[in-house]
């Protein structure tokens, strides 16, 4: 058994109540590898900001379970040397499907699971959630639950079409649960392609999809159910056109790749929701950077000369949205 303490991360409990009480957002950004980590916690470390590391069963898979848990800690000692005194971390299991993997997650130190039983009947939600809570209750470590759907593909998670999250089901699904927070579904959708060509309109100047908007009217209901709740928003990365323009102009394939205007999740950061996922932004990003360096320079063979642009674009990447969109910079000096 490890304590999240111990490595000096700390849960979400306190982050939330700050972010809902001063109407801005916690980023929360996926990472499969060293490159992605350093750009987080350069960006975090630069602009104050608390952040939560999102691992994913695919990710933990990749990585391998101790190596991440002492990348958390060398995240920590990293965030200090660049002169953050008293970081504010995050290491938080994104998309947890068994009670088995949550268990496993809080014993190696994670301070954040995430129970996604929202493909279960809604009895079955709420007694596997319950579960979990219990057992990471007793290590002080939070749990966030979903209720509703999200269309899309993330590594494992993959759903057809999305259900909205149903308003009068969350003071019962809260109470009986006990979870720390709760991931919604307004709208937002996994993936590159958060649209099909159908659902959107095009801009009649540049001729790019144009998404529809989120559903603001279920999220206002929740809020009023659940006064000053935590509330989760999945998929909410933008698909930032210059990325998908830099992807395909060296030799990638990309056709009507679409993501969450930026202006709908800076109006929901001012909102109960503190926490927004983002994952394809920075996959974008990485793509991108390397596909631009194998396409210029087809005899480089050193990782690090295609690596080390590709954190730079996502260490950009992390620092607009922590400043542009989520507007969490200078809450954790």
């Amino acid at each position: 058994m490890v304590s999240y303490k111990e490595l000096g991360l700390v849960n979400t409990r306190e982050m939330f109540a700050k972010a809902i009480k001063g109407g801005y957002a916690i980023p929360a950004f996926n990472f499969n590898n060293m490159e992605q980590l350093q750009a987080i916690i350069k960006a975090a470390a630069e602009t104050k900001s608390p952040v939560i590391l999102q691992v994913s069963k695919g990710a933990r898979n990749y990585a391998n379970q101790t190596l991440l848990r002492y990348m958390a800690q060398g995240a920590v000692e990293y965030a200090k040397e660049l002169g953050w005194e008293h970081p504010q971390i995050c290491l938080h299991l994104d998309h947890g499907d068994s009670f088995e993997l949550c268990k496993s997650c809080v014993d190696f130190g994670f301070s954040s699971v995430m129970i996604d039983a929202s493909a279960l009947p809604y009895e079955e939600n709420i007694a596997l959630t319950r579960k979990v809570v219990d057992y990471a209750h007793q290590y002080d470590v939070t749990v966030e639950a979903e209720l509703g759907v999200l269309a899309g593909v993330e590594d494992d998670v993959q759903a057809e079409e999305s259900h909205y999250t149903r308003p009068e089901e969350v003071i019962d699904f809260a109470t009986r649960t006990g979870c720390d927070s709760l991931a919604i579904s307004i709208g937002t959708s996994h993936g590159a392609y958060k649209f099909k060509p159908e659902q959107c309109t095009r801009d009649p100047k540049t001729g790019r999809l144009v998404p529809p908007p989120l559903a603001f009217d279920v999220l206002d209901a929740i809020m009023e159910k659940l006064p000053g709740f935590p509330i989760v928003l999945h998929g909410s990365s933008s698909v930032p056109q210059e990325y998908v323009d830099m992807i395909n102009a060296h030799g990638g394939k990309l056709p009507d790749a679409v993501g969450i205007p930026e202006e709908q999740l800076r109006k929901a950061a001012k909102s109960a929701v503190c926490k927004i996922n983002i994952d394809s932004d920075s996959r974008l990003a990485f793509t991108a950077a390397v596909r631009k360096v194998f396409d210029e320079k087809p005899g480089e063979f050193d990782p690090r000369k295609y690596c080390g642009p590709a954190r730079d674009l996502m260490e950009e990447l992390y620092k607009h949205k922590i400043i542009n969109v989520l507007g969490s910079d200078g809450k954790a000096e």
